[in-house]
């Protein structure tokens, strides 16, 4: 299918590794140029040169973390005039109890989860209601449909942003913009196995014990791929899309059990 989105320029955050670079990857397959975003410069360069060889795109790489006011300022330097997709992705922030975390603890998680993905839609969005067409696709989680206990700051953190999309999405959808949310359920990145890790160290099993045990609990059997999660992305991204309207996609292998 060509998503016809071929010549576009696209902002995808956090794109060094996992699902932010399957979409970036999926995003270059079809033609689009890109600005990526990573805190590692050694990982980000890699997987840019990658895309350049393989896709034949511009690619542009900003090495910051954009938790910062200083990083979201060099990245918006890069977009110039602006761009036309924007995935805001970040890290989730660690996993605990409820009473493990400190109002500090809650800053952290709101910043990168849900305040500056807010700064670049409002940032962003503007150019692309004055061009008529634009795509935001904001990479939240599962536990938006189905909250995890031990994510508790992710849940918290990614509802927030939930909450914003769902108004502003209805407001832009006139002028040619969509926003919409891909909500992953676990996926073979290094968030995997990181969780798995903790698993392991917890319950006394191997690695992949714990990560076999994981994929007992998911219908499909199995951890999502990030290239799958890549190409979800580039389609909401596409032409084909323009009807898609500040929905929350779940990408989880049939984890969470709901009707609707």
């Amino acid at each position: 299918m060509d998503l016809g989105i071929k010549g576009k320029r696209a902002l995808v955050c956090a794109s060094s590794k996992g699902l932010g670079k399957g979409c970036a990857e999926a995003l270059a397959e079809a033609g689009v140029d890109l600005i990526m975003n990573a805190r590692g410069s050694e990982a980000l360069e890699a997987s840019a040169d990658a895309i350049r060889a393989a896709h034949g795109v511009n690619v542009t790489t900003v090495a910051v973390d954009v938790t910062t006011p200083e990083g979201r300022e060099q990245v918006l330097a890069a977009c110039g005039d602006g761009v036309d997709i924007l995935v805001n992705n970040a890290g989730g922030p660690p996993p605990g109890m409820w009473t493990d975390w400190d109002r500090s603890d809650f800053i952290k998680a709101l910043d990168a989860n849900m305040l500056t993905p807010i700064e670049y839609i409002k940032a962003l969005v503007p150019g692309m209601m004055d061009r008529g067409w634009g795509r935001v696709v904001n990479i939240t989680s599962q536990s938006v449909k189905a909250p995890l206990a031990v994510l508790g700051l992710s849940n918290s953190a990614r509802a927030g942003l939930t909450g914003y999309v769902a108004g502003t999405s209805r407001q832009v959808a006139g002028a040619g913009v969509t926003i919409n949310n891909l909500l992953p359920g676990i996926h073979a990145t290094d968030r995997a196995v990181s969780l798995d890790a903790g698993v392991s160290e917890r319950e006394g099993i191997s690695p992949a014990e714990a990560r076999a045990k994981r994929e007992a609990t998911i219908p499909a059997g199995r951890y999502g791929t990030s290239e799958e999660f890549g190409a979800m992305c580039a389609f909401l991204c596409s032409q084909h899309a323009g009807f898609i309207v500040g929905q929350n996609i779940l990408l989880d292998g049939g984890g969470v059990n709901a009707t609707l």
